[in-house]
């Protein structure tokens, strides 16, 4: 296997692994061999990667990898962004053969690092719920505990970071979906600022998606985040470049930070006795570490903004069906009167509740058309009373922090659920009531578009790993990576791995 071996590979971070390269000690195909053997090794259990580019990768090496901060290091990609030439399906089958015809600039910046993208993770189907089990692939597994969810909906990226497979993977964060399973397979997840990364035109202008990744060390995250950070010119949204790069920065201490906590989430429910226990203790270590700790929290509206967040969510949904329709209509292969029926709703409803094999399986899932026809009953007028909540309620968190310089709650209201606990048959009532019990605190983050992050620094007495929660102001990056580092040189979790795993 050359001059590494899978026990050594996985005791490097990223930043790690390129020093190897750059000293000459490993080759980039060396390690890629090594990846490459654990995700064979281990996905039989985890189904965490559900597409290969061994190839490609292999080519980009031997035709020289940029010079950049993570030149040969091994990388996985969610399932949801465009690479030109290879498939990206957001997990539905609908989307089972489609191929990328640009690179997004998130993809481009990424591997200009020198990064070897190797494969694609799992994802639940558009990243519409916290977990990663599409019916178009299955669920991914936590190494944790194989019969629970490693969180979602970039659940393919933790499993496979947390069974050692890569030491970093892209992930992107729509409600949670960074740092619910950075908590749930014990990793580190930061979810940027709107305005702080690029986006690609054909996306929605809400930011409430940030790409970043999902590692085992603060300084892999913080060099991530220093190649990919800035948006252009041209974008609406825009936030200050840092006055120094991130893994500078996260080098120094924080200073005395005046944090608040909380214990239950905006409704006032309580949260699963392992989810208090990991914020009281995170807060004890805050307050040893020289931090002002008190129990505060922003004062919400709860159900206006989360019915606001449910019209938006929805949308998201809407949108897809109307995507689909829109390419239907452009595809000449296809006989005009069909592309013509294909584009009304009707009839596109019903081809895509129809099963696709003699599995049974619809080309979109039950729970995405429901989520779809709910959009439908929505009214402009209240996609506007939706953001107006939004607004509202950035406005009471950004009063909130301006007396305190983070908010930490639990990231879940409970530990990872158990493979198939969301059941596609349930009533939209029934979905939204578990839904929104369980990731009650991490969708503000995303329509405020204030940066926050999941730290490990909690495990259950059955072995489940529990995150702490912290939201910041928006563009505080650099006091999110500090504090991060600073837990990190106090309560250490990179060698803290999966027993059954490598």
């Amino acid at each position: 296997m050359g001059t590494i071996t899978l026990d050594e590979y996985t005791r490097y971070d990223a930043l790690g692994l390129a020093e190897l390269v750059r000293r000459n000690e490993v080759q980039p195909e060396e390690l890629l061999e090594v990846a490459i053997a654990a995700i064979e090794q281990t996905n039989p259990r985890l189904n965490a990667v559900i597409a290969r580019l061994y190839d490609r990768a292999r080519d980009r090496i031997a035709a020289g990898l940029p010079t950049g901060p993570f030149t040969g290091v091994p990388y996985l990609l969610k399932d949801m962004l465009d690479l030109e030439g290879t498939k990206v399906t957001w997990g539905s089958r609908l989307l089972r053969n489609n191929v990328s015809t640009h690179t997004h600039e998130i993809l481009r910046r990424m591997e200009a690092t020198g990064l070897s993208f190797l494969g694609r993770t799992n994802m639940s189907e558009l990243g519409m719920v916290p977990h990663a089990e599409p019916k178009a692939y299955g669920p991914t597994r936590n190494p944790w505990d194989l019969d629970r969810s490693p969180g979602g909906s970039s659940g393919g990226a933790a499993a496979a970071v947390a069974a050692g497979v890569v030491p970093m993977a892209h992930a992107a964060d729509g409600g949670g979906s960074i740092r619910i399973p950075a908590s749930a397979c014990g990793l580190f997840g930061l979810k940027p600022s709107k305005g702080r990364n690029p986006a690609d035109l054909d996306e929605p202008t809400d930011e409430f998606v940030s790409q970043h990744v999902i590692s085992r060390t603060v300084r892999d995250s913080a060099a991530m985040l220093d190649a990919i950070q800035g948006a252009r010119s041209f974008e609406r949204l825009q936030l200050p470049a840092p006055s120094r790069p991130y893994l500078e920065i996260a080098a120094e201490p924080p200073g005395t930070l005046k944090i608040g906590y909380s214990l239950s989430d905006f409704f006032g429910n309580t949260v699963h006795p392992d989810c208090r226990e990991a914020v009281l203790a995170t807060a004890g270590l805050l307050t040893e570490l020289g931090h002002e700790v008190e129990e505060s929290a922003p004062v919400i509206d709860a159900e206006s903004y989360f019915h606001g967040f449910q019209v938006l969510w929805c949308a998201s949904a809407g949108f897809f069906y109307e995507e689909v329709r829109r390419e239907l209509g452009k595809q000449e292969r296809i006989p005009a009167p069909l592309r013509l029926a294909l584009g009304q709703r009707q009839v596109l409803r019903l081809l895509t509740s129809l099963p696709t094999n003699l599995s049974g399986n619809p080309m979109i899932e039950p729970f995405t058309r429901k989520l779809a026809a709910l959009d439908r009953k929505h009214t402009p007028a209240d996609l506007m009373r939706a953001w107006i909540e939004m607004r509202r309620a950035e406005a009471e968190l950004r009063n909130f922090l301006s007396g305190f310089d983070m908010l930490l709650t639990p990231v879940m209201a409970e530990p990872p659920w158990p493979i198939g606990y969301l059941k596609q048959n349930w009533s939209i009532p029934r979905l939204q009531e578990e839904l929104l019990r369980y990731v009650a605190f991490t969708p503000i983050a995303n329509s405020t578009g204030f940066p926050a992050m999941s730290v490990p620094l909690h495990w259950s007495p059955e072995g489940l790993p529990i995150g702490s929660h912290f939201i910041a102001p928006l563009g505080a990056e650099d006091l999110l990576f500090q504090l991060a580092a600073q837990l990190e040189a106090a309560r250490p979790w990179r060698d803290r791995r999966p027993p059954a795993f490598i």
